[in-house]
């Protein structure tokens, strides 16, 4: 990758993070471990691997995003306000009455948000579904998933994940956020999954593990696949929850987390001068 596209990403997860923060903090308290941890991959796919038009955010031959987790809302939401889907201030109404930002993605509410999603596990089988009716409508369009690691204990997912391989879903790619925290705990301890790549394998995907937190590797992951061949893809995303604020990603129990006024502005402050070493 070249060094100035690099930075691109770079400064673009940056952005993410700090649009994600400014919707939490807003309503004072939010997901923000599991938010933080998918901004790498969200800055890669928007930043040039997804091919969307933000003034036709239901072109028809869009390539699609779901974010199954989705109380990781809030860094969609980020993403989506700095690319211009929609003004970057309405992060502010998250989650309030009336607002187009629900807690978790809305397609009906949110301008470019492909798919509602909110009950764990169900993002799989309308990931799938999505790229099927894309193959039978003879589009070359993409779907992209974003799920969850601790989401991964439902069977959904797999049900869902045997059926993409069962239909030759070429066009899916399945992004597992492998942060190794949920709910209540280390996955390790609440339900160990295993060797995420094996599974996947398994299941009759192609699949590979990258540095989730690196938009250089995730970028150079997606770009690596090759439309066609029948099989669905899976990239399992070595990620850390709450990555790009340290203090977030030091806390044991960082799934949902208070944002006061001072944290707010310190963990700012860190971001925009990250931001700036990279435009230096």
């Amino acid at each position: 990758m070249e060094a100035a596209k690099k930075k691109e990403l770079q400064a673009l997860a940056i952005q993410i993070r700090m649009a994600a923060l400014d919707a939490i903090h807003s309503l004072g308290s939010g997901h923000l471990g599991g938010a933080m941890s998918i901004c790498d991959v969200l800055a890669a796919l928007y930043g040039g691997e997804m091919r969307v038009k933000v003034d036709d955010p239901h072109w028809p031959g869009r390539d699609k995003l779901v974010c199954s987790k989705g109380h990781a809302g809030p860094a969609v939401y980020g993403t989506l306000a700095v690319k211009g889907f929609f003004p970057y201030e309405e992060l502010k109404t998250l989650n309030r009455p009336g607002t187009r930002l629900p807690s978790h993605c809305d397609r009906n509410k949110t301008p470019g948000v492909d798919m509602t999603t909110g009950s764990l596990g169900q993002g799989t089988s309308l990931a799938c579904g999505m790229a099927l009716g894309d193959k039978l409508r003879g589009r070359d369009s993409r779907v992209f998933l974003i799920v969850g690691d601790g989401e991964s204990n439902e069977g959904q997912v797999w049900e869902a994940l045997a059926f993409a391989s069962a239909k030759k879903l070429d066009n899916l790619v399945v992004l597992l956020d492998w942060n190794k925290r949920q709910l209540d705990g280390w996955t390790e301890d609440v339900y160990p999954m295993g060797d995420y790549v094996a599974k996947f394998k398994a299941f009759g995907f192609d699949a590979v593990k990258v540095d989730g937190n690196s938009v250089e590797a995730v970028a150079e992951a997606l770009a690596s696949i090759q439309p066609g061949g029948g099989k669905p893809h899976a990239i399992v995303l070595d990620t850390v929850k709450g990555a790009g604020i340290q203090e977030v990603a030091d806390t044991p129990m960082n799934h949902s987390l208070p944002v006061s006024d001072e944290q707010f502005d310190r963990w700012t402050a860190q971001l925009k001068a990250e931001l700036a070493s990279l435009e230096g």
